[in-house]
């Protein structure tokens, strides 16, 4: 059995069956056991996500290892995303690498300049049975060390959005409608109709980052109308180094990681519970 896959089944069933795939992003061991016991015990299948920063500092063999052997050893399935890469070199190795999902973001370039890309990107990872996502309408904010400060399109077109999948023979598409990376200062208000003009125009996977933050009932809502992929990041990390940093304040001497990162695990395994029930993915696999 492979243990990493792409995209494509899990996706399509999720919109044919009205739920989400959750995707969170995981930074080490650590985080990559807290995902992936959380989705085992839940029976939710997972996506596994990294931006090209979380490779970089963990090492790219040694992530596929650490999530390849933690599936096997789990005897799951599970996607091991590229999330937010821009460079087709740097793509193109992770995928020989025995990567099968990558998301190529062109979202900061003009209309068909981000078709381009995609339909480079696209020819290349489907040679490797890689699945690609693309994204069109750029989200604020910061998701590791890509950093928006202000966006040039920040709501998706719907037009432009069907024009980039008819062009490109993507997999999935993330759109822009309202949300942004990191937490936010104030409940953030989202544009439902223009997910529904969007729904009815593609026959895609849609896919919602930044959802961190996100009222819950607002991602319930987003899933009802065609949302089949949700984006978890910022929150995950917030719930991780909150607690143990609490940890640490409440016994100073503690110095075995062991100890220590257990309250900090739960923490998160928490949040990723929640973004789960919220998806609706439980016991689907």
């Amino acid at each position: 059995m492979n243990n990493l896959i792409n995209s494509n089944y899990l996706l399509k069933d999720a919109q044919k069956n009205g739920y989400a795939i959750p995707a969170f992003n995981v930074h080490n061991l650590e985080t990559v056991h807290v995902v992936l016991d959380t989705a085992k015990r839940l029976g939710s299948p997972v996506i596994v996500a990294g931006t090209p920063g979380t490779y970089k500092y963990g090492g790219i063999p040694e992530m596929i290892s650490i999530v390849d052997t933690a599936a096997r050893d789990r005897d799951m399935q599970v996607v091991l995303h590229l999330d937010h890469h821009h460079d087709l070199g740097d793509i193109e190795y992770k995928v020989r690498s025995g990567i099968r999902s990558a998301m190529i973001d062109g979202s900061g370039l003009p209309l068909e300049e981000n078709i381009a890309l995609t339909k480079q990107a696209v020819e290349l990872c489907h040679r490797f049975g890689c699945s690609v996502e693309a994204e069109i309408g750029q989200l604020v904010g910061q998701e590791d060390d890509l950093i928006v400060e202000v966006a040039n399109d920040p709501y998706t077109v719907p037009e432009d959005a069907l024009k980039l999948v008819q062009d490109t023979n993507i997999d999935s598409l993330a759109i822009a409608i309202g949300t942004a990376h990191g937490m936010y200062k104030e409940t953030p208000k989202l544009d439902f109709e223009r997910l529904k003009k969007i729904r009815d125009l593609i026959d895609i996977p849609l896919v919602l980052h930044g959802a961190s933050g996100v009222p819950h009932e607002d991602v319930s809502r987003c899933i009802d109308m065609g949302i089949c992929k949700v984006n978890v990041a910022t929150e995950l990390k917030i719930a991780y180094a909150d607690t143990l940093k609490q940890v640490f304040s409440d016994n100073p001497k503690v110095n075995d990681p062991r100890e220590y990162n257990v309250a900090a695990k739960a923490a998160m395994a928490e949040v990723i519970e929640q973004k789960i029930l919220v998806c609706k993915s439980q016991g689907r696999i």
